[in-house]
């Protein structure tokens, strides 16, 4: 299946809905959401980043507070929020069953306490689900409707799985509010004018694997590919050594640039898509970081593509 490509990624990007970020733990998937989210809110767009990882991570890119649960400011047409997938499970049963008498008695039975908690995929389906939601402006009172919202979703394998939950609960429960709700969630998820991924990765053997991997596992089981993949933490070419520990400095530099020069070739023997470079810049994490990494990503995004 080919991938689907645009004249300029930004304008890719900017025409969905919900993008969802993944990538093997540590590849630096959390940097690249903010950082382009401050690239689509500064293209016009009106951003929701939207983060599940309980310690929070998205807040300290962006110099704030953690969000609580929260849609928290981050800046001009920038928006984050924290969300744990149980507690928006039960928001949205709770919307979905108009009378709130009833609602509280749903939510307080015994059955729906072990259904919510044994029932596979239905977190992830409501958490996609919130995601709809508010595209479609049932956000908070007073919260700004987003245009996107830009989820950092789970590692690589889990993503995949995140995405099948909508249709697999629908498959499942064909009947009542929840059937009605991952019958609706499915249908976003999988209509490719709202619905993108975005895979990050090394350029090393185990990040560049789990990727190749995330590419066949959504054509074989979605029968679609991600927009893009960007390749975050390349090492520079190396330059001259100066002393020993420079000569040491060196033949480490050049083993590290070496490896990301044959796993790139790798996945581009793979991936005829669109893919940007990002380089491996000695930056804290917070601002400096992701807004360093935006201004890198802004040309290579803004690139006019055949």
């Amino acid at each position: 299946m080919k991938a689907r490509t645009s004249a300029r990624l930004i304008d890719r990007f900017a025409s969905l809905r919900l993008l969802v970020v993944t990538g093997k733990g540590g590849v630096g998937k959390t940097a690249v959401t903010a950082a382009l989210g401050q690239l689509l809110a500064a293209a016009g767009r009106t951003v929701l980043l939207m983060e599940t990882d309980p310690r929070e991570s998205l807040h300290r890119l962006l110099d704030l507070p953690p969000s609580g649960g929260e849609i928290v400011r981050a800046g001009n047409r920038l928006h984050l929020q924290n969300l744990q997938p149980r507690q928006v499970l039960d928001d949205l049963v709770g919307e979905r069953v108009k009378l709130r008498p009833v609602a509280r008695r749903v939510l307080a039975s015994p059955v729906y306490q072990h259904f919510a908690e044994g029932a596979p995929g239905l977190k992830e389906t409501a958490l996609l689900g919130r995601a709809l939601r508010l595209v479609e402006g049932h956000g908070p009172r007073g919260a700004a409707r987003p245009d996107l919202v830009i989820l950092d979703a789970p590692a690589t394998g889990h993503g995949v799985a995140l995405l099948q939950a909508p249709s697999l609960v629908a498959d499942v429960i064909t009947s009542g509010p929840i059937g009605r709700m991952a019958r609706d969630i499915a249908g976003f998820i999988a209509d490719p004018e709202r619905t993108g991924v975005l895979a990050v990765t090394l350029a090393e053997e185990m990040p560049v694997s789990e990727t190749l991997e995330l590419i066949a596992a959504l054509d074989r089981n979605m029968g679609r590919r991600p927009e893009a993949i960007v390749v975050n933490g390349l090492y520079p070419p190396p330059g001259p050594a100066a002393g020993p520990a420079g000569a040491a400095a060196l033949r480490l530099l050049e083993r590290r640039h070496a490896i990301n020069a044959a796993q790139l070739e790798r996945l581009a023997g793979s991936w005829d898509g669109p893919m940007a470079r990002l380089p491996l810049l000695p930056i804290d994490r917070g601002p400096s970081l992701s807004g360093s990494l935006a201004r890198r990503l802004r040309p290579q995004l803004e690139e006019p593509r055949p």
